[in-house]
């Protein structure tokens, strides 16, 4: 079996050749066509068996109407209906003035399917019916041969499968461009989706990590200058705030490793398995400031079922970021009150303290903790409150909904 993939090879640069240079191919078309005319032009339908050559020969008028009629096609692609106006034109005149006729309504034929196949088609209709009517009606009136012989019926179909030739072909090449386009917006949907999650997911993990970090190198930060404070008169002290600075840096480590395993792939070992921490260990969380000095009371009316899990962490995290802040910011003396209260559908997470007036708090978006609480909490679709307390101290609170819906960019909350 002979090998096509030469030919095809051939075929596809020579498609391609003629697509970067469509006044060639019209050129060979209008030579094309002339051809037909000419060739046309010497023969008789009417003979006895059909079509004979050489019982007649076109005079000098309709050689000329046949050059005009085909060299005016190497222009139909720019201007479509001036080149059907011209071919049309000349097509009538031979109709009417030439005694037998010439083919020169071929032309016309050409024309209107090239006004068909870039135009819309209620103009193809139009032109197409004019084109028809004007045509047949010429070589029915001014025709030697009776109105309703072939000749004249071939014009009415041939102008008509003309029409409905490049009307199909225009739907063709609109339905394959609206094709293209869609896959190409899909394409560049799919993209902008991976970019706007890959984006979500960073500053989720850059949010965990502020939080983890941020918790445990205060804890140990309070709980070494105890030590060094303490270390020459009461070595039991210090040995005591030692074990709580190596407590904390494990569960800082712990909790790092988790969160970094995150960005293993799932063929990896070593990937955590160790849930998410959540309002159930919140009594853990409030032990560790207590063991770094900082009194913490806990009011809590949450029974029911369980929150979701995004809830749940978001939960965790505020209040762990909130008393971070206080034990960095609110003095020694400071006191700080949590209360996780059930309300409706929604969750109210609260932590104040009773820092004094003048002291210096975290800044509403000149830093990250703030930041990350109100990114967490407006990814749920709850809202945060956080300033200052009249009379001093700080007061942080956020009202999560138990019903979640993540809000992505571009949506309405």
């Amino acid at each position: 079996m002979p090998d096509v993939t030469p030919f095809a090879a051939r075929y596809d640069r020579v498609r391609n050749w003629l697509r970067a240079h469509p006044l060639a191919l019209d050129g060979a078309l209008a030579v094309a066509a002339l051809i037909c005319m000419v060739a046309g032009s010497f023969a008789d339908p009417n003979g006895p068996h059909g079509p004979t050559f050489g019982t007649r020969t076109p005079d000098a008028r309709s050689a000329v109407l046949m050059l005009v009629a085909a060299g005016a096609l190497v222009f139909r692609r720019r201007e479509p209906m001036g080149v059907l106006l011209v071919t049309g034109a000349v097509s009538v005149v031979e109709l009417v003035a030439g005694d037998p006729a010439a083919p020169v309504a071929m032309s016309a034929v050409i024309a209107l399917y090239t006004v068909a196949s870039r135009t819309d088609r209620p103009t193809t209709w139009r032109v197409g019916l004019l084109t028809m009517t004007v045509l047949t009606a010429a070589a029915m009136a001014f025709g030697s041969s009776p109105w309703y012989t072939q000749e004249n019926l071939g014009i009415f179909a041939w102008t008509g499968m003309a029409a409905a030739a490049g009307d199909a072909v225009r739907s063709r090449r609109a339905f394959i461009d609206a094709i293209r386009e869609r896959a190409e917006r899909a394409e560049r949907t799919r993209e902008e989706e991976a970019g706007r999650r890959v984006a979500e997911e960073r500053l989720r993990i850059a949010r965990d990590l502020h939080d983890v970090v941020a918790h445990h190198i205060a804890l140990v930060n309070v709980q070494a200058g105890v030590a060094a404070h303490v270390m020459d008169k009461r070595p039991d002290q210090a040995k005591e705030a030692l074990a709580h600075v190596r407590e904390a840096s494990r569960s800082a480590l712990n909790e790092l490793r988790a969160t970094v395993g995150l960005l293993r792939q799932s063929g990896d070992p070593e990937a955590p398995t160790a849930p998410a921490p959540g309002l159930a260990v919140l009594d853990e969380l409030v032990t560790t400031f207590r063991q770094a000095g900082l009194p913490v009371e806990v009011a809590r009316a949450d029974d029911g079922d369980p929150p979701p899990a995004a809830v749940d962490l978001a939960a965790y995290r505020i209040v762990q970021e909130a008393l971070t802040n206080v034990q960095k910011h609110a003095g020694k003396d400071a006191k700080a009150e949590v209360s996780v209260v059930r309300v409706g559908s929604t969750l109210e997470v609260t932590v104040i303290d009773n820092g004094p007036a003048d002291a210096a708090g975290p800044s509403d978006g000149g830093g990250h903790g703030l930041l990350g609480m109100r990114e967490r909490v407006t990814a749920l679709g709850g809202t945060l409150t956080a300033g200052p307390r009249y009379g001093g101290g700080f007061r942080v609170q956020a009202i999560l909904p138990l019903k979640v819906r993540v809000a992505r960019a571009g949506e309405d909350r």
